[in-house]
């Protein structure tokens, strides 16, 4: 009896070690639900929705999918299964734009012409570049926390603080480029 009392409690302190760890998880496949029912219409639609995947149980079954399955396999991999494509729809002075983000960068497009455009980012080299038609253009490299190294259109390069002070060094730099250009 008492045997069987010390796995219990051995059992037990092992499953709330496990279970009770400061990772928490990001808990994706809960929050792309959430993210369905907000761009589904105006607070009221979003409530109704709300109320009913709470009845139905679609947010507590998502909820511990999460809290049991997916963060567990975050916390021993290190990433989410549910991480995929981010898919937004933004509207700017030149009309509706799709922003897909994944994990090596961004693809925008233009939704009235289909132009598109993308931002992917080299681990090795600590690029962002822009492409566009078929060409790829580096725009930054990331030299540290405190510094990159931006890409200028005439080929040059430009140390830039990334603080007020540096952001404003670099459009002004810019903005004399083009300035010149324009003479």
């Amino acid at each position: 009896m008492k045997r069987k009392i010390k796995v219990l409690t051995v059992s037990s302190m092992l499953a709330c070690s496990v279970l009770f760890s400061s990772c928490i998880g990001s808990f994706g496949l809960f929050h792309k639900v959430l993210s369905w029912n907000q761009s589904l219409g105006d607070k009221f639609v979003n409530e109704l929705v709300f109320l009913a995947c709470n009845i139905i149980p679609v947010y507590p079954i998502a909820f511990f999918i999460d809290g049991i399955v997916l963060n567990t396999i975050e916390f021993w991999t290190g990433s989410n299964p549910m991480a995929g494509t981010e898919v937004k729809t933004v509207e700017g002075k030149d009309g509706l734009f799709t922003v897909e983000t994944n994990k090596k960068g961004h693809k925008i497009t233009k939704q009235k012409t289909g132009e598109t455009v993308y931002f992917h980012f080299n681990e090795a080299e600590k690029v962002w570049s822009v492409e566009a038609n078929g060409t790829a253009t580096p725009l930054m490299t990331v030299v540290d926390d405190q510094h990159v190294m931006m890409h200028l259109p005439d080929g040059s390069t430009m140390q830039v603080s990334l603080d007020k002070a540096g952001v404003l060094a670099f459009k002004q730099a810019v903005m004399e480029n083009y300035y010149f250009a324009a003479k």
